[in-house]
This record gives structure tokens, C-alpha cells and sequence, in this order.
């Protein structure tokens, strides 16, 4: 068996933001035992788990991916955008656009210290579309 549910996530600032509750708040009862795919239906935004405790490691990542993908890269073409946005498009290629998480007692089975994050590499990206797909 299948279930969908789509959403959309507040806007958020620049940066990587834990979504668990959110994600979890949208998708609805899980089943006893299954997969739950997260997609983000955007190009300039992605996905990711990290650890869930200390902000300092969203900072890092923030300014790792920032470091090995600057704003203002000269042999970048599409810029009609904004500065910001090639650069997001990069960064969300890394990232991934989408997760898939086992799921058990009616739980995700992430571990003691993950979380799901939204990374938003845009300055004003706005909300953003979330499908979750829950298989059973």
C-alpha cells in the first residue's frame, strides 16, 4: 500500500533548518513497518540528515557549502536570478532532493542525534513544496 501527502514548508532564511516536526506533523499516522520518501519539488533547494543537537554543526555545514560554492563565481552564466541563485542550484545537486527512511513501530527509524533538514540556499527562497510518500 501507498499514501501521499503533499505540503508546503514555511519560508525559511538562508541556511539549514531541522524539519522533523514538520515533516512528521504533515505526513500523517505511519504504518507499523515501511519507507517514507521526502521530495522537494524545487531546483535551488534540497535535503539532508545531520545531527538534530547542536546548531553550531548548521552553521558549519552553511558555511561549507557556501566555501565550495561562493556567490560570484565568474565562469557562472545564469545569473538573471540573482547572485544567489546558480550557486543554489549547484548546492541543491549535492544535497539531494529527496531522502528515504525506514520506518518502524510507527516511528522513523532515525537515529538518537539525526534529523531531517531543509537546506535552503537561497536568501528569499519562500515556502517550499514537500511531497511525502509513505510505502506499506
Amino acid at each position: 500500500m501507498i499514501s501521499q501527502k503533499e505540503f508546503s514548508l514555511p519560508p525559511f532564511n538562508r541556511g539549514f533548518h531541522l524539519v522533523t516536526d514538520l515533516v512528521l506533523e504533515n505526513a500523517g499516522e505511519l504504518p507499523e513497518t515501511g519507507m517514507m520518501n521526502i521530495f522537494i519539488h524545487h531546483t535551488s533547494a534540497g535535503l539532508t540528515i545531520n545531527e538534530n543537537a547542536d546548531p553550531s554543526v548548521r552553521r558549519d555545514l552553511d558555511n561549507f557549502f557556501d566555501h565550495i560554492v561562493p556567490e560570484g563565481l565568474s565562469f557562472l552564466t545564469h545569473t538573471l536570478e540573482g547572485s544567489d541563485d546558480m550557486p543554489a542550484h549547484v548546492k541543491s545537486s549535492i544535497a539531494g532532493v529527496n531522502l528515504t527512511i525506514p520506518i518502524s513501530k510507527k516511528r522513523l527509524k532515525l537515529g538518537t542525534w539525526q534529523g531531517i533538514y531543509l537546506c535552503e540556499f537561497r536568501d528569499n527562497g519562500g515556502s517550499r513544496k514537500i511531497t511525502v510518500t509513505v510505502y506499506y
